[in-house]
């Protein structure tokens, strides 16, 4: 399994997930979006359905999710048979469920890029394959 760690400096999660959500179901894969709270899960619904007009990423988070190639949730259960978990909430993704994990924090927030780095040490004792993404002052995603 491979690990990712997004490191949001110049944007919220609002605004950087819908390319890489975008990104992702270009390319036919299914993703999980594990979101913190109720509240992120409908704001981020939202903002999915409308952050572009160019493009279309069918998404839910009510109904049947093995009918959603993108499903939002608070749990990290893989119920839509996801090859991507977006993470938001901290969680640490046990191997076996998902191809590739792709965990975003917030690098503004001393507490949670704590927290980031512990689930990085973590995954690096568990020799799993893993990626650093980190913003630049534009925006774009730089690897480290």
């Amino acid at each position: 399994m491979e690990v990712a760690f997004y490191h949001l400096l110049t944007m919220p999660v609002e605004k950087a997930l819908p390319k890489l959500v975008e990104k992702i179901y270009s390319s036919g894969l299914r993703a999980l979006i594990v979101c913190d709270n109720q509240e992120r899960m409908v704001s981020l619904n939202s903002v999915l359905w409308t952050f572009s007009q160019s493009a279309f990423i069918p998404h839910n988070f009510e109904g049947d999710p093995k009918r959603h190639a993108v499903w939002l949730s608070l749990a990290s259960e893989n119920v839509n048979q996801a090859d991507v978990v977006v993470v938001l909430n901290g969680a640490m993704i046990p191997e076996g469920q998902f191809s590739r994990v792709m965990d975003m924090f917030d690098g503004n927030d001393d507490a949670s890029v704590a927290k980031a780095r512990e689930r990085y040490k973590s995954y690096k004792d568990g020799s799993y394959k893993l990626a650093y993404w980190k913003q630049n002052e534009k925006g774009a995603w730089a690897n480290q």
